[in-house]
């Protein structure tokens, strides 16, 4: 890794998303339990094949819609100037931004735009 590179993904700040529960109304974030897994069905032959898939973090804040309060293709389009979303460790959905500054626009536009239905958590570098 460059050495540019390497010196931004050490100053990159993640913070966790969380959402508002549609049914109990408490703060939820989607996390990865296993891959997707795809496979194929051939009509004159078997396929004994399958592909393990992992999400991005832009699909899997997709897949939240009907969960949550919020439309999460909104919360996309408002997160998108700031940072980006990603899936962390294979697992979690995270925020990730370049500067402090961001992570505290992006919490008061979230904040504004969504009422209280959409927040971040700031993950300590570890």
């Amino acid at each position: 890794m460059p050495r540019t590179a390497l010196r931004r993904f050490f100053l990159m700040i993640r913070a966790r998303l969380w959402f508002r529960c549609a049914a109990m109304h408490d703060p939820v974030t989607p996390i990865v339990v296993q891959p997707a897994v795809i496979g194929w069905e051939a009509r004159r032959r078997r396929v004994d094949l399958t592909l393990e898939r992992a999400f991005d973090g832009e699909e899997l804040a997709r897949r939240m819609k009907g969960w949550v309060t919020a439309d999460p293709l909104k919360v996309i389009e408002v997160i998108k100037p700031y940072g980006r979303l990603k899936v962390l460790d294979d697992r979690e959905l995270v925020v990730e931004m370049e500067k402090p500054e961001d992570l505290e626009s992006l919490q008061k536009i979230l904040a504004e735009s969504f009422e209280g239905e959409v927040d971040l958590e700031l993950i300590p570098k570890r």
